[in-house]
């Protein structure tokens, strides 16, 4: 490819990963980010299997280790607040070099900012308006604040509701799968001292969380409510809509009347959730796509194939697809010919992965009383929670040699 070079959209994980790996190749890399800075702090995300060696070959694995978080403690608790199950964390998670990781979202994308900030362009606070391949011999590119480039490569990494995407391939609606559930996150104040345990509370079709990491951090509240179990109500079949998550306050409202009845620590946790300005809500779905490119333009990471967070893979598909892509780009002197070889070598473990929430991905979240009851019958069998980390679909790729070398 010429010095043109590849623009990626999105600065969250997958973009600088690809941005490094192409930058070791040889590329010239512009990243453009419609926030006007990276997301600090974060919730916990998970770095599991050949993602593990992707961070170990950026050279950001020490670091991680520093940041990994490791849950210590996990309970369950029934509909009326009563400890179902008290679990220590699985053994060894996070430990030894090969363990897997737990790390705030932000330490993650932070340790991959600083390996290029200063050999890639960001321009923040801008996004992409249109893409043009008529020309045949590149994609020209008119920036929303009317900058006008022409790139050899441009990749979507703008997450699962990717504009790129939409723009390239049609509406999301046409490769979403909706898993039945919709969610809310956001931080409370850590009036009961929690670090680095979470406690779950659970009704049939309905459960609420608390997500310490430490006693100096906020806990992430975690809400989730099955779509189908809650259809009679209308306000709540309307969830089904991704759109409804644009407006928070329609959010809050629906959340409140679906866990209006619930007891425990839950009333305190709609509370919060009215006063709350860092709200995120959506539901929980994936992305399948028969294929992840167009010409000269690329998907990676979730805006390719999101797995949704009932797999806990979303981050280290997006590490392992950034690795992949580029390794592609590095050993093809065609377009086609590298992102044929992208999807070739990635489809599998993609697939694999997403499969896990086929393969008691939700177990967690049970939808009926029978299920429920089974699932608090094992919690009560177990001194603690089985480990994450050893599902074959997690170290399913074998990573090929570091585009651009050792």
């Amino acid at each position: 490819m010429s010095t043109r070079g590849v623009l990626i959209s999105g600065a969250g994980i997958s973009g600088p990963a690809l941005a490094y790996w192409l930058r070791r190749a040889g590329y010239a890399v512009t990243v453009v980010e419609r926030t006007d800075a990276l997301r600090a702090g974060g919730y916990p995300i998970d770095i599991r299997g050949s993602a593990v060696e992707v961070v170990r070959r950026m050279g950001i694995l020490p670091r991680l280790r520093e940041a990994h978080t490791g849950t210590r403690r996990y309970t369950f608790l029934d509909t009326d607040g009563a400890t179902v199950a008290s679990l220590g964390g699985a053994a060894g998670h996070g430990g030894g070099e090969d363990g897997d990781l737990e790390v705030r979202r932000g330490d993650l994308a932070e340790s991959l900012y600083a390996l290029v900030r200063d050999d890639v362009e960001f321009r923040f606070d801008d996004a992409i308006d249109v893409l043009d391949q008529s020309g045949g011999a590149g994609v020209d590119v008119t920036f929303r604040s009317g900058a006008r480039r022409t790139y050899d490569l441009v990749v979507g990494a703008d997450g699962m509701h990717s504009q790129t995407r939409e723009g390239l391939f049609g509406p999301e609606e046409r490769f979403r799968r909706d898993l039945g559930y919709s969610f809310a996150v956001f931080t409370v104040p850590n009036t009961s001292r929690l670090s680095r345990e979470l406690v779950m509370w659970n009704s049939p079709g309905r459960a609420a969380a608390l997500y310490a990491l430490g006693e100096d951090d906020p806990p992430h509240a975690f809400l989730t409510f099955h779509q189908t179990f809650h259809r009679p109500d209308p306000p709540h079949d309307a969830l089904r809509d991704p759109d409804a998550f644009r407006d928070p306050d329609a959010c809050r409202e629906v959340f409140a009347r679906v866990f209006a009845d619930a007891g425990g620590e839950v009333p305190r946790l709609l509370d919060a959730m009215r006063h709350a300005d860092d709200l995120f809500c959506d539901t929980a779905a994936q992305i399948r796509m028969p294929r992840w490119s167009s010409g000269r333009v690329a998907l990676v990471g979730d805006a390719a194939h999101a797995p949704s967070f009932l797999t806990g893979q979303g981050s280290s598909l997006a590490l392992a697809g950034a690795y992949v892509l580029a390794h592609a780009l590095a050993g093809h002197r065609e377009h086609p010919a590298a992102l044929a070889a992208y999807e070739r070598g990635l489809r599998g473990f993609v697939t694999a992965n997403q499969a896990l929430v086929d393969d008691g991905g939700a177990r967690l979240f049970p939808t009926t009383p029978a299920a429920l009851e089974r699932r608090d019958a094992v919690l009560r069998g177990l001194d603690a929670m089985p480990s994450m980390t050893t599902h074959p679909a997690h170290t399913a790729l074998t990573l090929p040699p570091p585009p651009g070398g050792r």
